[in-house]
């Protein structure tokens, strides 16, 4: 008989460390997930983009992504898609609609450690996603409400599967560079055409720098855009055959002359995203950094951390795409985070070249982290009180259980964007404006989102009507008008009452009811309220 041994087996240490690799993953991303419970939504892009995604919710239309009711095509939906199907299945509320983009960041994440360990070591893939993990990038961009994360991560996938494609072999692996198109194809739906210029541009100067161009005549070209064409054309097609001058309003209006036109918004230096990388992942970034006179010197070698062609890679990565967003005037923050898992992986071939032999290195790294950590836990603590001025909020936990799905909402001079989602209202407020006087003289904002989007719908347009209507509604039941503290337009309209007055906003009513009316409290109401009356009975 053969006996079988008694002695426990022990697991192998590399596979500890994948566990514990595991596990710190597992861990960031939960701390996101907390982080992204701990605040409201900050106006106007979590505002807008969560109201549009609401909207597509409640009113069955996930063809048209529409703000108040007006199409608004600034980007494609697949934000929306992804956050209607996370509200229906967790309910309204802010942190349903950051699961979207926490689950992007959490991607970005996962795949910069399966890359990261497969060309590198266990020790170096665990810190760089210890450095992105710990980063405003993850930690604070990766629960914002809009296109951003959610583009970037789809790039970087993009970029991860085409590169390790085509150092498989003489030729391209065909089900990586199949991933790859399946990736551009999701950037594409992200946030439009950068989804397919961004990892191209990255791929090609790669490509020419480790002279292995030759290799793009192998990849599957007709079975990579045949499932490129099947994921991200149907819906713009859709769109089109809908709506005949979208074509031009998204690629041309949105994404081309954003790129060359000076006179969009947030204009800033040829510098700007230099400063923006330090603030995103400090301090690592700096790490990263002290590796650039590598990049002449090409004496790279396996044991530095990086082979020559993936340390290229990573530089090709930063600088082509960092340079791309450095052409245009207007630059907004998010724009960079695609650059940022890249620059994570060098700043981990940085430290182990300069910190990680010193005695204090753990204590120095672990510190950091947690510096990291309470810088954005500050911040994330921060943004309610910084933006209350600017947020419905609170006018909205009154209104929600004072009016009826029935009633009117009128606004103008400014748009609250988290209105109507505080509220779940399903009947668009009417936004007061001398409208042609308005598409002659404004700049790019709210109300240019609002007439550029009523063009394509007239029906929708019907939102959008003249200062002149708000003295007729003031004398009938019904009505509300929300307004900043300093706005003019209700002072003296007959018919309007205060009704509450907000941090930054006030709200009025129609029909004469007093302002000590408010006093009497939400649980006052004895009529069907709007939806979000019931969120603020829980609350």
């Amino acid at each position: 008989m053969i006996e079988t041994s008694t002695v426990p087996q022990t697991k192998s240490p590399a596979l500890n460390e994948r566990q514990k690799s595991w596990l710190i993953l597992a861990a960031l991303w939960l701390l996101l997930l907390v982080l992204a419970s701990l605040r409201p939504l900050a106006v106007p892009d979590e505002g807008r983009y969560g109201e549009v995604s609401r909207w597509m919710l409640v009113s069955g239309d996930w063809l048209t992504p529409r703000l108040d009711g007006i199409p608004f095509f600034h980007k494609p939906p697949l934000l929306h898609w992804l956050q209607a199907i996370s509200l229906t299945v967790f309910g309204i509320s802010e942190l349903a609609l950051r699961l979207v983009p926490a689950l992007h960041a959490g991607l970005m994440l996962t795949v910069l450690y399966l890359a990261a360990r497969t060309i590198s070591t266990e020790e170096i893939a665990r810190r760089a996603v210890i450095m992105l993990g710990t980063s405003l990038t993850f930690l604070v961009g990766g629960q914002y409400i809009n296109h951003d994360m959610l583009v970037a991560t789809w790039i970087g996938l993009a970029i991860w599967a085409f590169a390790f494609s085509f150092m498989a072999g003489d030729r391209p692996n065909t089900w990586l560079a199949r991933l790859g198109f399946l990736a551009c194809a999701l950037g594409m739906l992200s946030k439009g055409l950068i989804g397919i210029a961004l990892p191209g541009l990255v791929i090609f100067v790669w490509l020419i720098w480790t002279r292995q161009f030759k290799k793009v005549l192998y990849l599957p070209w007709v079975s990579g855009l045949a499932l490129f064409a099947a994921v991200a054309l149907p819906w713009f097609v859709l769109a089109q055959e809908k709506y005949p001058d979208f074509f031009n309003y998204m690629f041309v209006g949105q994404q081309f002359n954003r790129y060359t036109a000076a006179s969009y918004n947030n204009v800033e230096p040829w510098w700007f995203y230099l400063l923006a990388l330090a603030l995103l992942l400090f301090p690592w970034v700096f790490f990263a950094l002290g590796q650039v006179r590598r990049v002449t010197t090409m004496t790279l070698t396996s044991a530095m951390g990086l082979s020559a062609p993936w340390w290229r890679l990573c530089w090709a990565w930063v600088l082509a795409i960092l340079v791309f967003f450095s052409i245009p005037h207007s630059k907004l923050v998010g724009y960079i985070l695609p650059v940022t898992p890249a620059l994570a992986l060098l700043a981990a071939v940085g430290w182990q070249r300069t910190m990680a032999h010193r005695v204090i290195a753990g204590k120095v790294f672990a510190g950091l982290v947690l510096l990291n950590i309470g810088i954005a836990l500050a911040i994330v603590m921060a943004v309610g009180k910084v933006t209350q001025t600017t947020r419905t909020q609170d006018i909205a936990a009154v209104l929600a259980c004072a009016a009826t799905p029935d009633d009117t909402i009128y606004v103008s001079d400014a748009y609250p964007y988290d209105l109507p989602f505080y509220l779940q209202t399903q009947k668009p407020m009417v936004v007061l404006g001398d409208w042609p006087q308005i598409r002659k003289t404004v700049g790019d904002g709210w109300q240019r989102e609002l007439f550029e989007g009523a063009d394509f719908d007239a029906n929708a347009a019907r939102a959008l009507q003249q200062p002149e209507v708000l003295a007729q509604a003031g004398l009938l039941p019904g009505n509300w008008y929300a307004a900043r503290w300093d706005d003019p337009v209700a002072r003296g309209v007959p018919g309007w009452k205060l009704f509450f007055s907000g941090a930054g906003w006030k709200l009025y009513q129609s029909g004469g009811l007093s302002a000590d009316s408010a006093a009497k409290g939400p649980e006052a109401a004895q009529h069907e309220s709007l939806p979000g009356c019931k969120d603020q009975r829980r609350k």
